[in-house]
């Protein structure tokens, strides 16, 4: 929510040059847990390179909910803000470079950046853009078939087919490895 906003707004290059120092920044492997179902969320991570996606545990199954790349930011956004339990992990999936600024300065930051014109309005159009994506996928997941969410994805994200490895896509569509071997199968008699 944070750093990829500066191409955007390259005004506020001294803010961001300014909370650099506070970033930690990691090379991490494949399967880094970020952070854990559970936990609270210490951290906004910004992806410079890699995959990450946020799952949950239901009753011992994986549900992947989201995939991040790079330029993208995150964080358990109820338990960063709530400091409450998070409600998933986030892992990496790809060997992955990540920037992570603690909490507290994101706080300090935002409270700067809160002064600057414009920025409040930015904020709430990504914030409502991010709410539309989730109420699409939610509304998909009522009303599509799993074979018309597969293709969803295929059509609107790509990147997400090319990159993920296919037991993450199954779980995020909400389907079973074999059915989504069984639609792939059945689109490539289609072509």
């Amino acid at each position: 929510m944070l750093f990829h906003f500066k191409d955007k707004f390259p005004q506020l290059a001294p803010y961001w040059d300014k909370y650099l120092e506070f970033q930690k920044r990691m090379e991490v492997p494949a399967k880094t847990v970020l952070l854990e179902e559970g936990k609270v969320s210490e951290n906004y991570i910004f992806v410079e390179e890699g995959c990450i996606r946020a799952a949950f545990n239901d009753k011992g199954n994986n549900k992947t909910v989201q995939f991040f790349f790079e330029k993208e930011g995150l964080s358990s956004l109820q338990s960063f803000l709530k400091n409450t339990p998070s409600m998933f992990t986030i892992e990496t999936i790809e060997p992955s470079i990540i920037y992570l600024l603690p909490k507290k300065h994101v706080h300090e930051l935002m409270a700067e950046l809160s002064r600057e014109p414009g920025f409040l309005n930015l904020i709430l159009d990504v914030m409502a853009e991010r709410q539309l994506h989730y109420m699409r996928e939610f509304i998909s997941f009522i009303r599509d078939t799993p074979e018309q969410r597969y293709q969803n994805l295929l059509n609107e994200r790509p990147h997400i087919v090319q990159r993920v490895p296919q037991h993450y896509i199954a779980s995020y569509l909400g389907i079973s490895r074999v059915h989504l071997s069984r639609i792939k199968s059945a689109l490539a008699r289609k072509k």
